[in-house]
């Protein structure tokens, strides 16, 4: 018997070993086989377990499941961004991508087995049901998430329009867990929103980094100069998760000069090893025409001030990143999320896919964005924000910055020991803050800025009618 299930264990390893060199790695096998050989008591290992739970598991499961999920958990296990993306998910970040998608509308991640909000999507259920970066969702419906997926849990969430789902929360600072019921949506994000604040002042703001984002962009600057010659511009970046690099490249190609380089990454293989500079060829998307040839006079060269918080997250810190770097803007606000890592996606067979974490981002003069973030010229706190927000750094097996990993740790240990947990809850939900608008503690601060006149680095209150 033992004898026979040896042989099965081998048959497995060689088994294993034949889906690990077919999944569209060819080139990557051919180039990494030489220097790093299958590890065949670790491959030995697997196949034991396999035929374990095959023989011996409470209910039959099938081997895809079982190959899977092995896959899943070897990826998830590297760093919180990493995943094995099966049809379904593939399909919905292809079409999330496109700014249209059905759902609550809300950017998540997990932590410690427990789904956690990284940021809810502007104009979204989640963001009107008043969602908070750092909530913990502990219960979908009446199913616990510990020991959930990620992709289950998106799964979940994921559903027809018009049909509800409650969710469970716990918020740092409350006494015990609330319930907020949503009702599902389709989710048709809009990237760009501006407005004439008043004469000679605009406000834009970028919500997500889309396909079209770029385009977008341009459209409202043109507006906003029909309406008047600018004298100031506020780039709003709050909230905003991030979403395609080149998105990204095109914002900050607008307001830098030709040529300026944005941001650069870097990682173990030559073809991570990249810059992208505000020249069309890293920013266009398929699109034919460089839409940045269409800009107003000024862009280039009026007063701006971009806004941040630690909801900003990725693309929205390099752009943050790059114009600081350039002098080309002030940035006012929180420290950013964090989030400095590139996640390449390679497509598998099936139409499944690998998303993998394969280098770091920096700005163009040299400092890493992962686990760090963007620190704003001038920092100011939201009042009606919650206390302790949640950044890469809070997440578990976050990627390392390796640059200032000693003043990281010292930093997290003097952050974690002033933090004061929020009180002003009382177990509901805060309703969502209107930006743009008199209540926007942060946003008026940036009008001052662009005007010269002093400003105010914290409120000792939140505006009156901001609580529910």
């Amino acid at each position: 018997m033992m004898t026979r299930f040896k042989q099965a264990s081998l048959v497995l390893v060689g088994v294993l070993a034949g889906i690990l060199l077919s999944l569209n790695f060819s080139a990557v096998a051919e180039r990494e086989a030489a220097r790093f050989p299958l590890p065949v008591d670790e491959l030995r290992s697997f196949a034991e377990v396999f035929g374990q739970i095959k023989s011996n598991y409470v209910d039959p499961v099938e081997d895809k499941k079982l190959i899977t999920d092995a896959v899943s958990g070897m990826v998830t296990g590297l760093d919180p961004h990493s995943a094995y993306l099966d049809q379904d998910a593939y399909r919905e970040l292809r079409i999330s991508t496109k700014g249209e998608f059905g759902g609550l509308g809300i950017e998540v991640g997990m932590e410690e087995g427990l789904v956690k909000v990284v940021s809810p999507i502007e104009d979204t259920p989640a963001f009107r049901a008043g969602l908070k970066p750092g909530d913990f969702i502990i219960k979908i419906d009446d199913t616990s998430v510990k020991g959930m997926s990620l992709n289950d849990a998106v799964k979940r969430m994921r559903g027809k329009p018009k049909t509800t789902i409650r969710l469970t929360i716990v918020r740092k600072g409350d006494p015990k867990p609330f319930e907020v019921t949503l009702m599902r949506d389709v989710i048709r994000v809009q990237s760009v929103k501006s407005k004439l604040i008043e004469p000679g002042y605009g406000w834009i703001r970028v919500a997500q980094f889309q396909e079209h984002t770029g385009e977008d962009l341009v459209k409202h600057l043109k507006a906003l100069y029909k309406q008047d010659q600018l004298k100031g511009l506020i780039l709003d970046l709050r909230n905003d998760p991030g979403g395609i690099l080149d998105g990204a490249v095109g914002i900050s190609s607008a307001f830098l000069p030709p040529d300026s380089l944005v941001v650069y990454t870097d990682g173990r293989l030559e073809d991570a090893k990249r810059k992208f500079f505000a020249v069309p060829e890293n920013y266009l998307r398929g699109v034919p025409n460089d839409y940045l040839k269409g800009l107003p006079q000024g862009v280039k060269t009026v007063p701006m001030v971009v806004l941040v918080n630690g909801g900003s997250a990725s693309a929205s810190e390099i752009v943050a990143g790059a114009l600081q770097d350039h002098k080309r803007a002030k940035v006012l606000g929180t420290q950013t999320f964090g989030k400095g890592s590139v996640q390449t996606i390679l497509p598998l067979g099936n139409d499944t896919a690998l998303k993998l974490t394969t280098a770091r981002y920096y700005t163009p003069n040299g400092r890493s964005i992962q686990a760090l973030g963007i620190t704003p010229d001038f920092v100011i706190e939201e009042p009606t924000s919650p206390t302790a927000r949640l950044r890469e750094a809070d997440l578990e097996k976050h990627l390392l910055n390796e640059q200032e990993l000693a003043a990281q740790s010292k930093k997290e240990k003097e952050q974690k020991a002033s933090v004061k947990p929020a009180t002003d809850s009382e177990d509901k939900p805060l309703a969502p803050l209107e930006f743009a608008s008199d209540k926007d503690f942060q946003f008026q601060q940036a009008l001052k800025l662009l005007k010269g006149m002093p400003i105010a680095t914290a409120q000792s209150a939140p505006p009156a009618g901001n609580k529910n």
